[in-house]
Order: structure tokens, then sequence, then C-alpha cells
């Protein structure tokens, strides 16, 4: 940009996230060619009342802890300590609807069962403390995709971080993410103000680009500018400051459009948090989990933890750990702009996934994530088929994201370290998920799939071993499963989506339609059926 006295767009996001303001703006710079060439697509890229909300899961989750292979005769010895036990009194090889250990009588402890839980697949468990992923597991709302990764698995946390987020593994000097080029390919980040929306401490990646700026907040309540409150008269104070800002006498070569660009969607988006109530109580709509009062869908507080409050501060009726609670709160504000804004795409993050030490089993620090993600899904399901406004649960896919998967083996720490293949959870009322379309809602993880789970330990090769002596192998690529739910759910065109994910347009990368990559040689499923 020319060097004017002015607020650039580069300082006034330096100048924000010094001052705690932590928020970008949905649009600044129009761009014609991208515009025409989304446009010209003829596709309904962001305007088919289809959206996504997603949530990474920092630190490298323990899939092998999430969604559990309990019929792998490697598991058990493999984890001595972190092992999930199975229940002696069910039958793992049965299949059909997933086991659900809901509660039946109002005060029993809300984690009370200790085993894998059933899936149904003839393979497959649950860790005990994802039981409110069952529902949604068999209403065909949820699919489980397992070992998922990406060509030459970085195990370093910020590399492969940055791979998931920017579509393109392997290549750092990649600088804008997955859904930031969905958005632009919408056309949509040079005319809505608000498109693409975080709820964290900065803007991450995957919705960050040099061409326009997606909205990050750490905290909705306190969105304000140059310090003014998120009041009516704090906000008419700042609507003035803007419009007299935007009074300079810019000459139209020298950026005018864009600087006016910049000033509307500033004061645009201003209007519309002001106009949101985002400590609002939102409640399930009957009574949840056996228990005699609904419970607060996004707990904030000890009083609002599940049936805490109601059982005489029992703590023993926390729906989440308490550590979580920030979490929920951004979880809630991602899922209010996605219902009562036109932003197409919202999302956070839920740290403390590098569980070297420590871990935990049926309890533990890995557990209290766990617990969060369960009820994470739940609480949007909940949301989004009683509470919708612009938009509804059968028009909502929720994705996890997660940059690799644990060791097979546990540590002497009573840990797992960085490996490969990891688990995606997607969720929503358009997932083909159980009975839906597919015989179950595990992917990846069954030795009937198209790239079979091969049980045994590492002398026999099996999976959990597959990429090394203690690495479970890749049959799914993360790229595969995003592209599926870009074109497929949000209504990108395929020539849209290989701009999007420049994979697409490798043949090598067998990210369509399966078979061996070129770039490693494993042997990987293509696109899988989740919407």
């Amino acid at each position: 940009m020319n060097n004017f006295n002015i607020l650039t767009r580069r300082s006034f996001l330096s100048y924000a996230s010094k001052a705690g303001v932590a928020a970008a703006f949905s649009s600044l710079i129009d761009i014609p060619l991208i515009a025409k060439r989304a446009l010209a697509a003829n596709a309904q890229l962001g305007q088919n009342g289809k959206k996504l909300l997603f949530i990474f899961l920092r630190g490298a989750n323990d899939s092998l802890n999430s969604v559990v292979p309990v019929q792998d005769s490697a598991y058990a010895t493999s984890r001595p300590t972190l092992g999930i036990p199975k229940d002696g009194l069910t039958d793992y090889s049965t299949s059909g609807a997933a086991d659900m250990p809901l509660n039946t009588v109002a005060t029993d402890p809300t984690f009370s069962y200790p085993n894998a839980i059933r899936l149904g697949n003839g393979f497959m468990a649950l860790h005990p403390s994802l039981k409110f992923l069952t529902p949604l597991y068999n209403a065909g709302d949820l699919a489980l995709v397992h070992r998922v990764g990406y060509p030459k698995q970085s195990r370093s946390h910020f590399d492969s971080q940055n791979y998931w987020e920017n579509g393109n593994p392997n290549i750092n000097a990649s600088k804008d993410g997955i859904f930031y080029r969905t958005i632009i390919e919408s056309g949509l980040a040079h005319t809505a103000a608000l498109t693409g929306v975080s709820f964290q401490s900065s803007l991450p990646l995957i919705l960050r680009g040099s061409d326009a700026a997606m909205t990050n907040l750490s905290d909705p309540s306190r969105y304000d500018l140059f310090g003014l409150p998120n009041t009516t008269a704090g906000n008419a104070k700042a609507d003035v400051a803007l419009r007299a800002a935007n009074q300079f006498a810019f000459p139209d070569k020298k950026s005018r459009e864009l600087l006016s660009l910049q000033y509307k969607n500033m004061t645009d988006t201003l209007s519309i948090f002001a106009s949101i109530n985002f400590k609002e109580t939102l409640l399930d709509a009957g009574n949840t989990d056996g228990d005699t009062i609904p419970y607060n869908l996004f707990p904030n507080s000890n009083a609002e933890n599940g049936g805490y409050a109601a059982h005489a501060n029992s703590a023993a009726k926390y729906v989440i750990s308490p550590s979580h609670y920030s979490f929920m709160q951004s979880l809630k504000s991602a899922a209010i702009v996605l219902n009562k804004t036109d932003a197409i795409i919202a999302g956070t993050q839920l740290d403390g996934f590098d569980t070297h030490s420590n871990q935990g089993s049926v309890n533990g620090s890995h557990s209290n994530l766990q617990k969060a993600i369960g009820w994470a899904m739940y609480a949007l399901k909940q949301y989004f088929s009683n509470h919708s406004d612009k938009v509804n649960w059968n028009n909502v896919v929720v994705v996890t994201l997660s940059e690799f998967g644990r060791t097979t083996v546990e540590n002497s720490d009573a840990g797992t370290d960085h490996a490969e293949a990891g688990v995606m959870f997607v969720a929503g009322g358009a997932v083909k998920g159980f009975g839906k379309g597919n015989a179950s809602g595990v992917f990846g993880g069954s030795p009937n799939d198209s790239v079979p789970w091969v049980p045994g330990p590492a002398s026999g090769g099996g999976s959990m071993f597959g990429a090394s002596s203690r690495y479970l192998k890749r049959a799914v690529d993360y790229r595969s499963v995003l592209g599926k739910v870009i074109r497929d759910h949000l209504g990108a065109s395929q020539d849209q989506l290989n701009r999007i994910i420049p994979g697409y347009t490798v043949a090598g990368e067998m990210l369509q339609s399966g078979g061996i990559s070129t770039k490693d040689g494993t042997k990987i499923m293509g696109e899988l059926p989740v919407v």
C-alpha cells in the first residue's frame, strides 16, 4: 500500500492485536478477477444456506483412546496403563446401533460407565468420556473418520498444524488457509460484513489470507473499537469517529474504494455484534441424561455445569471439566454467530492434547478433554435443532481437526508421543452416518473397509504399526474429508474446490478417487460419503 498517514489494514491489525481488541475485519480488498471468477462458476458456494463450524484440537489428540480399536489384539498389550477396558458383559463383535450409557437414575454420576462403549461396527468402541456422542451416532448424525493424515507426515506441532490449515502438506510457504480460500472463492469476502469468524486468542491460519481479512474475537461481549464499550452510546461514538476518518480525500487511484469498504465493514461489524446477546442462557430441550432438569448447553460456571447445582453442588454431575468453560464460551459464540448472522464458517480451538505424560485412562487429563468434545457435539446438535434462526442442524456440519495422532505404544511417563494418523469427528443433520446410507458411522476403523484395518502386533504388520514400529498409518487424507464437505455441503464447484485445495488437481494425490498415493506409496480411501 502507498505510504499515506492513515490507519492501514496491516497497521490496524497489528494495533488491534497489541491492544487486545482481537478483531479483524470481514472484507477489505476487492479483487475483481477472483470475485468475477467465483460468480462465473455458477455454484452455490456460500449461498445455499449451508454452514460449517470447525474445532481444532490443538496438541494432537490421541485417536486410539478416542475411537478405540478394542478388537485389535495389539491394543491392550500396547497400552497396559492407558488402555480402555472392555465391558465383560458386552460382545463388541456384534453389529448395529451403538450402546448409549446415558443415565436412567437422576442421582447417578454423569460418567459412571467405566468401559469402552460398543459402537456397533464390530470392531471399534468409544472412550466412556465421549458418551454424549452416542445419541448423535445412533441418529446417523455423526461420522467417525479414523486413520486420517497426509503424505510424509510431519511430527512437528507447528508444521503439521500449518499443513492442516493451509491445505498444502509439507509446504510452509503457503500462508493462506483452506477456509479462507473457500470464502474467497464464494465471492462473499468482498461484499458481506461477516463471512468467516473465529473465537480464540488470534486469527488461525485456516481463516487467514492476504487478500481479505476474516474476523477474530477473543470475547464478543467485549468487542469494541478505540477502547469504547459495546453499548449504544459507545457504538455511536465509534461510528462518528469512523465516519469522520472516512472523509479524508484519498484519490481513487490511491485505493479510496478499498478504504471506504474497510470503514464500512468496520461499522457494519460493530452493529452486527452489538445486536447479538452472547450471554443468553441456552438450555437443552428436555431433561438431560436422565436428570430432573434440562442442562445448560454451554456451561460457563459450576452452577451451569450439568446437574451440579441441582444435586447439592455435586461435581460428579459435571458434563465437562471446569477448566473448559472458556472453550464452551467460544464454542457458544461461534454457534450463535452462524445462527444469527450471514457468516458461513465459524470456529474455535480446544487446547491441551499434547499428552506426553500422565495422560490417564478412563479418567484423567485426556478424559477431561474428551468430555468437552462429546458435550460440545451434543450441545451443538441441541442448539441448532431447538434454537435455530438463520440455520438449523440439518444445514450445519461440524468438523474437528488435529495435527496428528499419537503413538500406539504408551511411553514410560504414562503418556503418548507424536505419531501419524488420527481421527476426525464430523457431525450434522446432513451427515451420512449410521443408518443413513451407511452400515455404521465409522470410516477407516474396520477390517471391512476398502483399506482394511489389520489387527495384530508389529511383527504381524498390524495397522497400528503400519507406518513404523509404533505409528498408525493413514488410510484417509484429511483434505478428502474437508474437500467433500466444501463441495457437497457448502456448494463449491469442482473447479472451485481445485483452487481451494490444490492437491485435488494432482492425479497422484488420489484425494477424490482413492488409490496409491504417488507422494509416499500409501493406499488411501479417497473421498468418503460423510455428507
